[in-house]
């Protein structure tokens, strides 16, 4: 079979021919689609159906990144200073410090660039396609040019398509044309020279079905579609930061200009009180470079990029990393049924008939026999856009339309024989103001149509209903009677359709008027078995669960009690508006939300919002994409949700469970925490330096802490114990304290205070270690130093003990738990030991090698801070200070 080069790029343009003339063109069978053999050859021929996206981060552009800041900056012009000065040791010293420290930021980084990057692999799109004459899901990635292509409202379209059917389509075209009304779509050629919004017969890459359904063959795949030549003309643009990496580079920032104020006052003292003017220099520079965490942005990523990759092993994708923040200080969260709260099984448990009710476990058999079931059932099969295969993996659509195909099959009705019989002629989508969708289908010389829909609104919609009698005038009581059968199913926990049709002389008849009432058809979606213990959780976490569904209110109740909501009121969608104009009281008192659309979803989230709160909202449809947006974190649903859901929602779910948005709250948390805890230790770790080294040039005594030990000791102890803290899977309470106020910045005024203790804790048992080595030992200057700068050194190790959080227990918590920080502290302990007894570091670091005296004055006053912080924790804590890590 010859292979037709792509549309896209041939002097006819698909928009201005027929359909008929795009599938010969493609040389392709609407009803087959193409086979496998061509879609290998295609594939092979035009290659991926993706857009060349900006390059992933090079190693020498990450490796750029770590000489772009003020800390670098800092240590040049030390290691300049200690060349002019001919402190050639020094100066190499410092430089190898740098070297070493953007190699471990390098590796660092790039790692976390391309966990985050391979995260998006984990979202791919699928495309709905015809191949080999049955109907599949394949990644969008795969499409080719000729391919069949299904499409419903809410998908995102994954390549150029010509349609050749269209029912009530339309698409919203605005990220081509900047257009933000919907464009109505149809099969008619347009004019060859017409503009791209005025294409009306094309379907584009990159826009979504915003209403209806349609059929449409691939024209252009990749960079030859529209979206693609108009990416080829976008200039690459960088990634905006999140507020947490905002909230992180402004504290950075902060410190730099304080850190240099203090740093010049002091060396213009000591240059007053000392004679040394080179010492006092590279000191300031050192005070700098100590006051700063030369570690923070490294650690920050990989802590973020972790983070993320465990939410993804929880099915939670983190498409927004400013999502990662707001998890944590969700205060509610919106949460629809269908699937997240129960099992999206649908199965068809009972019909309700004019006869009486059937259970279709106990009487599958009268399913083939009674002519109203036939009847009720045909139409549930023929008002379908599901494709029921012989096993899971071949039937896509949504679960409820594949559970009544299911029971269609059960009762002898194959929807390819029905459709054989009765040829579909047209099709009405589902839409959501109606609450209906209808098929038409060829019934000898007069055409079937075909209803299914909310019950409420079939009713509406019929002017006879179908009795053993024959089909019989509907009037009020008997309308009546089906509404209160529909109350008596919900409180079943079932979800309600009802059946109708009628015969019509001609396809383009209004489908929504003067129809038969044929029955109800109740389904059952149990609810999760886990769901229970989930919404106890957010309980317990201060989170308020509030269900908002489409569904009938009492089918919303039955649920709420069955996943343990709370007995709270039910309000129905055309109450909302009211309800909110109640205030927030009123607001607080409903539970659940029922038969809502997505103007009242909206306006829900703005109206918590306003109330205070930080919303987390979960939704699958087009519809849902406003209130997902809006919401504080918009949750998608990644198994049923549509494509444009999912690209409004911050996280999408790969499992649809609500168990997983707790999960994922909880890590939100735990990260949070996590970023905080480094942050304190090492802005303790390092206001510790520079207490020491001020208040000795202050006093005029000679430095406790030379400044190269200060370099060796920042990328020591600001690495790796951090690295361990970031690595933290969080304590196990952490859910059952309340949420974050997502204003409070990563370092408040209460951790402030934390800090300015435990570095002058921190500062005093170095000084302690400094008296001791003097007034005890009489050691001479170099072995003084070596007992000062290790006593600081590991300080600050066991420092790490003092992160637990406050109502931790001190010997079993997140940070004894940790098995990275025990790797951290023994490398760490290695790396400090081994210097003084090596020769050649020993004499860069002016180190002497230790006696044992001098290792027991290093023991002593290094464990004494982490001893004293620990009975000051317990202080704080009493007195509702440190409340946080």
């Amino acid at each position: 079979m010859t292979i037709a080069p792509p549309i896209a790029v041939d002097p006819f343009a698909p928009h201005a021919m027929t359909a008929s003339e795009t599938l010969a063109a493609s040389e392709v069978s609407p009803i087959n689609g193409l086979f496998e053999t061509d879609v290998r050859h295609r594939a092979a021929q035009y290659g991926p159906n993706s857009i060349a996206a900006r390059p992933p981060l090079s190693a020498w552009h990450v490796l750029a990144h770590q000489f772009r800041s003020p800390v670098v900056y800092l240590l040049a012009g030390a290691a300049a200073l200690a060349f002019v000065f001919r402190e050639f040791e020094e100066g190499l010293a410092i430089v190898a410090v740098l070297a070493v420290n953007a190699l471990i930021g390098l590796f660092t980084e790039l790692k976390a660039a391309r966990s985050i990057e391979a995260l998006h692999a984990l979202g791919g799109r699928m495309a709905r396609v015809r191949r080999d004459g049955h109907t599949r899901l394949v990644p969008a990635e795969e499409l080719v040019p000729g391919d069949i292509v299904l499409v419903d409202a809410g998908d995102a379209i994954a390549a150029d398509l010509r349609l050749i059917e269209a029912s009530n389509l339309a698409a919203d075209e605005s990220t081509l044309t900047g257009e933000s009304v919907a464009v109505h779509k149809d099969i008619a050629a347009v004019a060859a020279d017409a503009r791209l919004a005025e294409r009306k017969s094309m379907l584009f890459k990159g826009t979504a079905i915003t209403r209806g359904s349609g059929i449409g063959v691939v024209t252009a795949i990749g960079s030859h579609t529209e979206l693609g030549r108009i990416s080829r003309l976008v200039a690459d643009a960088e990634a905006g930061s999140s507020p947490l990496e905002k909230k992180l580079a402004r504290l950075s920032g902060q410190l730099v200009w304080a850190t240099i104020i203090v740093a010049a006052i002091i060396v213009g003292v000591g240059l007053v009180t000392h004679d040394d003017v080179f010492l006092i220099i590279e000191a300031g520079i050192a005070l700098a470079v100590a006051a700063i965490p030369e570690g923070l942005p490294i650690v920050a990523t990989l802590a973020l990029a972790r983070g993320m990759w465990r939410m993804a092993r929880q099915n939670a994708l983190i498409e927004r990393l400013s999502a990662v923040e707001t998890l944590g200080a969700t205060t509610v969260i919106l949460t629809d049924k269908t699937g997240t709260l129960t099992e999206n099984r649908m199965t068809l448990r009972r019909l309700w008939i004019d006869s009486g009710e059937i259970d279709i476990t106990d009487h599958a058999r009268k399913l083939a026999n009674d002519a109203l079931v036939t009847r009720l059932l045909t139409t549930a099969v023929l008002c379908n856009d599901a494709t029921l295969g012989h096993t899971a993996k071949d039937s896509s659509g949504d679960p409820m339309e594949l559970a009544l195909l299911r029971a269609g099959r059960a009762a002898g009705l194959n929807r390819h024989a029905l459709h054989a019989a009765h040829p579909l002629a047209a099709k009405h989508a589902f839409d959501s103001a109606n609450k209906m969708m209808a098929t038409v289908h060829t019934d000898g010389s007069r055409f079937l149509i075909a209803v299914k829909g909310a019950p409420e609104a079939v009713l509406a919609a019929c002017t006879r209903a179908a009795t053993e009698r024959g089909d019989v005038p509907m009037d009020d009581v008997m309308r009546k009677a089906w509404s209160d059968r529909v109350d008596h199913l919900g409180t079943h926990g079932l979800r309600v359709l009802a059946g109708a049709g009628k015969s019509a002389a001609r396809a383009d008849a209004a489908p929504y008027e003067e129809l038969t009432f044929l029955g109800l058809l109740a389904l059952e979606d149990p609810a999760r078995a886990d769901v229970p213990q989930a919404i106890d959780d957010c309980r317990r976490a201060g989170i308020r669960v509030v269900m908002v569904t489409g569904d009938h209110a009492v089918t919303a109740r039955s649920i709420g009690r069955a996943v343990g909501l709370p007995s709270t009121k039910v309000v129905e969608g055309r109450h909302v508006q009211t309800l909110i104009k109640g205030g927030h009281a009123d607001l607080a008192a409903a539970g659940i939300f029922a038969r809502v659309n997505p103007a009242e979803k909206l306006a829900l989230v703005r109206a918590y919002q306003e109330a205070g709160d930080v919303v987390a909202m979960t939704g699958d449809g087009v519809n849902d994409a406003p209130a997902l947006k809006q919401a504080d974190i918009g949750v998608a649903m990644g198994l049923r949700g549509t494509d444009v859901a999912r690209e409004a929602a911050a996280m999408v779910l790969l499992d649809d469970a609500f168990p997983t948005i707790v999960k994922a709250i909880r890590e939100g948390r735990v990260i949070f925490g996590n970023i905080r805890c480094f942050v304190a230790y090492l802005l303790s770790c390092n206001l510790s330096e520079v207490i020491v080294v001020g208040l000795a040039i202050l006093l005029t005594l000679p430095l406790p802490i030379l400044p190269l030990q200060i370099l060796y000791l920042n990328l020591v102890t600001d690495v790796f114990p951090a690295f361990a803290l970031a690595m933290g899977e969080g304590e196990r309470d952490v859910l059952a304290r309340p949420p974050r106020d997502p204003k409070e910045p990563i370092v408040g005024r209460a951790q402030w205070i934390v800090i300015a203790l435990q570095s002058i804790a921190l500062s005093a048992g170095t000084f302690g270690a400094l008296v001791l080595a003097n007034a005890w030992l009489a050691l001479p200057s170099r072995e003084t130093v070596t007992v000062t700068f290790l006593t600081l050194a590991f300080a600050q190790l066991w420092h790490v003990f003092d992160m637990r959080h406050a109502r931790a227990a001190p010997f079993n918590n997140e940070v004894t738990r940790n098995p990275w920080v025990w790797a951290a502290l023994a490398l760490c302990a290695l790396l400090l030991a081994v210097p003084p007894y090596v020769a050649p570091m020993a004499q860069v670091l002016h180190l002497a090698p230790l006696t044992p005296a001098m290792w027991s004055v290093v023991v002593a006053m290094s464990l004494l801070p982490m001893l004293v912080v620990q009975c000051a924790a317990y202080v704080l804590t009493m007195v509702g200070i440190m409340n946080r890590c």
